[in-house]
């Protein structure tokens, strides 16, 4: 049976024929099963942070380092493979990285043991100059805190300066503004009220005024009626005899108007200006013939007859 891996893995076949272990790394290998064996071994970097606290140095001058580790098998190279499979065959990678790390751990500390305060120069210059960068950067920090404030001052001013310039004057032009709009508009329906008010009383004065004269009309009317209901024979002959002339005037225009008249006698009779004379008289006595005809009041017996009395 054919087993594979990968490149950041090794393989360890033991067992029958397999004397010594066959060790593939990143491949693959042939496996009889129940007599032979594969183990996998891994191949992944391990990233150690190796703390060593308080060791004396030389002088007994306590120090504290950490530093940063990274341990990896090289699967290429077959002796440092098969030293790692005789340490770390059948382990897991937590495993590993604590055997790995107390190995180092114990390394460090021997190395700060023959060391001096002297001798540990680049680390405390790195210290240095981290400590400066720190500073630098929390100057950094603080001139841009102030430059904010700075800012925010000037945006005060600025908005302040506006409030005052811009702002406070538009707002009473607009309250000056809106007072006008105010009286103008009260004003306004002040005179439409007063108008309206006007028209009122001018159209119930004239309504007053055409009722009245409806009320005279009707009552000089109804007085007529009354008086000509009363006298009514005596009314028409009045109006009769005071049209009388004007009747007489109108026959006799046309014959005082005339320049020149010609009459045609029929044998008997006067000729000349009394004949004309005798048909004037002749239509005027006719007159009361024909009133009498046209209203039924005879102008010859009026007054025989008594007044109607209401």
């Amino acid at each position: 049976m054919f087993f594979t891996c990968g490149p950041n893995e090794a393989m360890v076949v033991s067992g029958f024929c397999r004397s010594p272990p066959v060790m593939v790394a990143g491949g693959r290998v042939f496996v009889l099963p129940c007599i032979q064996q594969i183990q996998r071994i891994s191949l992944n970097t391990l990233t150690l942070n190796v703390k060593s606290e308080k060791v004396y140095t030389r002088h007994g001058v306590p120090i504290s380092v950490t530093g940063i580790a990274q341990v990896k098998i090289q699967g290429q190279n077959k002796e440092m493979l098969a030293a790692a499979c005789q340490m770390f065959l059948g382990k897991t990678e937590a495993e590993i990285a604590h055997i790995a790390l107390e190995t180092l751990e114990g390394h460090q500390r021997a190395i700060m043991a023959h060391m001096t305060v002297e001798s540990a120069p680049p680390t405390q210059v790195a210290k240095t100059k981290q400590q400066i960068e720190e500073q630098r950067v929390q100057v950094q920090v603080v001139e841009r805190a102030q430059q904010v404030a700075v800012q925010e001052q000037e945006i005060a001013r600025r908005e302040k300066e506006l409030e005052a310039r811009v702002r406070k004057p538009a707002e009473a032009e607009r309250y000056k503004l809106e007072r006008l709009a105010e009286a103008e508009k009260s004003q306004l329906i002040m005179q439409a009220e007063a108008e309206a008010e006007s028209v009122r009383m001018r159209g119930e004065a004239e309504a007053f005024a055409i009722g009245a004269r409806a009320r005279a009309e009707a009552e000089q009317m109804a007085k007529k009626a009354e008086a000509f209901q009363l006298y009514q024979e005596a009314a028409q002959l009045d109006m009769l005899l005071e049209k009388l002339p004007q009747v007489a005037e109108e026959i006799s225009g046309p014959l005082t108007s005339a320049n020149k008249i010609t009459l045609v006698s029929s044998g008997s009779g006067t000729m000349g200006a009394a004949k004309v004379t005798g048909e004037v008289l002749d239509i005027l006595t006719r007159l009361p013939e024909s009133v009498e005809r046209l209203t039924g009041v005879s102008i010859s017996q009026v007054n025989h007859k008594p007044l109607r009395t209401a």
